[in-house]
Order: structure tokens, then sequence, then C-alpha cells
């Protein structure tokens, strides 16, 4: 399949402290920008699976994060987080699955008492792609890991009602 770009590409980044307040400001950047690009269909699901990869960089690191929105090829939105611990969790150590969607549901079915650790769960129920890769201290200056995630127009995040 070709790529195709978009016809006005765009991106913003906004650099968040290790603060447990990052993931708010974060959800609240991230509508901003969905609905200035009349992308509002996306937010309840963009908002979500960011706030939960955010929440995982403060968790995890004791440094920075960073938080990239983009509009990538035939109207997709990716949104990608870095920080700078370089293990990157399961399942963003593999490509995602032909069924991650059916598995994730049966796994989060099967965990319901769970009160943490499903946070990449809701990204493997909720987004369309997704991945993550290491980054080595030549790159840009930096090290950690980025991890991304993709949703399609007309996006349903698995068999969620997401409550606003």
């Amino acid at each position: 399949m070709p790529t195709v770009a978009p016809e006005n590409p765009w991106s913003y980044s906004l650099r968040l402290p290790h603060d447990p307040r990052a993931a708010a400001i974060a959800r609240t950047t991230l509508r901003a920008v969905l609905a200035r690009h009349e992308l509002g269909e996306l937010t309840d699901p963009a908002t979500l699976v960011a706030s939960e990869m955010v929440t995982n960089a403060y968790r995890h690191t004791t440094g920075p994060a960073e938080m990239r929105i983009r509009v990538v090829e035939e109207g997709r939105l990716r949104i990608s987080v870095w920080d700078t611990n370089p293990d990157i969790p399961p399942p963003f150590d593999k490509p995602p699955a032909l069924f991650d969607r059916s598995s994730a549901l049966a796994e989060a079915a099967a965990n319901t008492e769970a009160t943490y650790g499903r946070g990449l769960l809701i990204v493997r129920i909720c987004a369309d792609n997704w991945g993550g890769y290491a980054l080595a201290d030549e790159l840009f200056g930096r090290s950690g890991k980025l991890l991304w995630f993709e949703l399609a127009p007309q996006h349903t995040c698995g068999a969620f009602e997401i409550a606003a």
C-alpha cells in the first residue's frame, strides 16, 4: 500500500516534567489539538490511551517525558510518548498480533479485580496500531524509549464505551 502524505500535515510536541499532573496536562493539550483540527471523534480514545502512556512514563521513570501528536497517512492520528527508561514493556516489544484486540479483551475479562497494571492492556484494546523502540544515546542526543499508537478516522475502541 503506498504511503500518502496528509494534505495538511501537522505535529505538536509537549515536554512534560516528572510530575504526577503530567497526564492531566497531556489530556488537556490533546483535547485542544484534536478540537482545533476537527478530530473530535478521536478525543475519547486518544485521551484515554495517551493518559495511560504518560502515566506509565511518570510511574516507571525519574525523568521528563515528551508527548508528540501528529497526523500521518490516510488521516490517522499518531501519538508517541518518549521517556528516559530504555526498557520496552510488553506488548510494545513485539509487533501487534492480528487478533491482539480479541485476546486483550479476553485478558481484561479474566482479570477484572486488578487495580493496576492494565494501562498497556487498554492500549491493545483501543489502538488500531502501536509499537515501541529503544533510543540510543546518539539518536537525537536522547536515550530511553519511544512508545506510540495510532487511531484511524471513525475509530471505535474495542468493545468499550468510553465515558467522557
